[in-house]
């Protein structure tokens, strides 16, 4: 059985212990409502898993949301709002939030200010939710195309790690979990990093234990750092360039949308040559990066165009301060440098290394 994980008073459980927990605090707590919220995908694929492993059930309400990042925004929020109002939610009432990043981020700012805060608890159903967005408590939804630029920073009550939601997802879901996985490994454990190197030859109890020692990194950084004012910006390697292109690709009428782990993939190449620009990481390794990201995610077009836009939209991201684009850059694999300024010609030949 998995260590359940005290990521700063929210207990992460996993699997079978997931539902002892949950089972236990409804019998105790006595809820005035239970809402679920769901999307399409986790309605038909999640929702039947989760209300058979449920030993009491007390009344609830389903709420769905249409998939996709393109959802996660403040419109959707307000209609959310408005059905729990109608239904008779009061302060008593708690929030569950059963699917990937999207219902989780947005399900958890919907739970934090619904008449102030009410209680809500996240079920990650996505490999990427469940290893990024499970611990840390950020919440919020995107401006535009702006990734995650309103929202709090608040911990749902507890997380519940499934790994048999894992079974519904499409291969390439599945890679976009890998991505912050990998990332992972490169800013902080170098061998956690080597580990994931031959995933196909893993079994699913390997699997288990990756996503545990996921959930453990990216909750000791958290603990130490829960408003980002240090080291919890390590988390944002790759992402500085990958945000930026997950956003002009969701803007683009002719791009292909991506997936949040396929932008990262191709931000971490880049930001991974611009360390071995400005802080001599190795070449070697470099390269081993770069390889060991094209052997799970496709190469994708972009042009020199295309990097003009994604670099004007570089400038709204997070870990920004006084007009300068800060950011995280590797001086080795686990040793990670904050706040590294970077001008436009070498980010041009950043995009020029993952052409070729």
């Amino acid at each position: 059985m998995l260590n359940s994980i005290n990521s700063n008073g929210c207990q992460v459980h996993f699997n079978e212990k997931s539902y002892e927990e949950l089972n236990a605090h409804l019998e105790t707590k006595g809820y005035s409502k239970i809402f679920i919220l769901v999307d399409e995908n986790t309605h038909a694929n999640c929702l039947p898993v989760f209300l058979g492993k449920l030993t009491t059930l007390p009344e609830f309400e389903i709420i769905e949301i249409e998939a996709g990042e393109v959802n996660k925004q403040i419109e959707t929020c307000s209609e959310v709002w408005k059905v729990i109002s109608e239904l008779g939610g009061d302060r008593k009432s708690l929030l569950i939030n059963l699917g990937g990043g999207v219902v989780t981020d947005l399900g958890g700012f919907v739970g934090a200010t619904y008449m102030r805060g009410i209680d809500f608890l996240n079920i990650p159903t996505t490999l990427l939710s469940m290893v990024d967005a499970s611990v840390g408590g950020k919440t919020g939804v995107d401006l535009g195309p702006l990734k995650n630029q309103v929202g709090v920073i608040i911990n749902p009550i507890m997380v519940l790690i499934d790994t048999e939601y894992l079974e519904t997802l499409p291969q390439n879901e599945l890679r976009s979990g890998l991505a912050e996985m990998l990332k992972h490994g490169l800013i902080y454990d170098e061998t956690y990093w080597k580990q994931l190197q031959n995933m196909n030859q893993l079994s699913p109890e390997d699997l288990d234990q990756l996503i545990h020692r996921s959930v453990v990194i990216k909750n000791e950084v958290v603990t130490e750092d829960p408003r980002e004012n240090g080291l919890r910006k390590i988390l944002n390697y790759g992402h500085t360039l990958g945000h930026a292109v997950e956003s002009y690709f969701l803007q683009s009428e002719e791009k292909t949308t991506l997936l949040h782990g396929e932008a990262i993939a191709i931000g971490m190449i880049m930001e991974t040559y611009l360390s071995s620009e400005l802080l001599d990481f190795p070449k070697d390794k470099l390269e081993e990066v770069k390889a060991n990201f094209l052997s799970y995610f496709d190469k994708v077009t972009i042009t020199n165009e295309d990097m003009d836009a994604i670099i004007k939209l570089m400038r709204f991201d997070k870990k920004n301060a006084h007009g300068n684009v800060n950011f995280v850059l590797l001086e080795n694999i686990s040793k990670p440098k904050l706040d590294v300024t970077v001008n436009k010609d070498l980010l041009i030949k950043s995009l020029e290394y993952y052409k070729n």
